[in-house]
């Protein structure tokens, strides 16, 4: 705790005072641009790995980026969802997975999950992407977990609407911590009007 509140003493000597008109602004605006849906690994820290500043990123982290498809019912992801992109208007949506994520180690590698019960239930919203990942390990289970999550969000009633109006962009994003870059995967928008 004691980095924690000398974290918090640095902050408030050396990084509000030199951003204190943005922060200004943002005590009265909220226009983030992008919501960020990725993994609550304390390695991936989207505002830094993107270069943005506070109000730009409306962030999202779960356990393996995951992102259940709707349903009705309190849900606090899809709660988040909803007012990112009906109430504050975002324009582009980012799932992003990771190098040496924990969540997909566990499930390409079939750990033993029975002293994490409330985990392994979560970690059923990656069903999908263990069963159209064809190729082995980890890397691939990221990459077809990002796909797999990107379908789960378009489920979501305020997503399906924007996609369909053409007001919000989907991007699926893998991670290396190890070498910093980000590679960008195809996708589909299910709602584009072809000609």
């Amino acid at each position: 705790m004691q980095d924690l509140t000398e974290g918090v003493a640095r902050f408030r000597r050396d990084v509000f005072p030199a951003k204190a008109e943005l922060f200004a602004h943002l005590a009265t605006t909220h226009r983030p641009s992008t919501l960020f849906i990725s993994c609550s690994d304390a390695r991936v820290v989207p505002e830094l790995i993107t270069g943005s500043e506070p109000g730009e990123l409306f962030v999202i982290r779960t356990a393996g980026n995951l992102v259940p498809a709707y349903a009705p019912g309190i849900d606090g992801i899809a709660a988040s969802i909803e007012y990112a992109v009906a109430a504050l208007g975002v324009t582009d949506i980012v799932i992003c997975g990771h190098s040496a994520c924990g969540a997909m180690t566990a499930l390409a590698e079939s750990h033993d999950m029975g002293a994490l019960p409330t985990t392994a239930d979560w970690l059923r919203h990656a069903d999908a992407a263990r069963a159209r990942t064809t190729t082995a390990g980890v890397d691939a289970l990221v990459r077809g977990n990002v796909r797999a999550q990107l379908a789960n969000l378009v489920t979501h009633p305020s997503v399906a609407r924007a996609l369909t109006r053409g007001t919000v962009t989907l991007h699926g994003w893998c991670y290396d911590i190890g070498s910093g870059t980000v590679e960008q995967l195809d996708v589909v928008n299910p709602f584009a009007v072809t000609a």
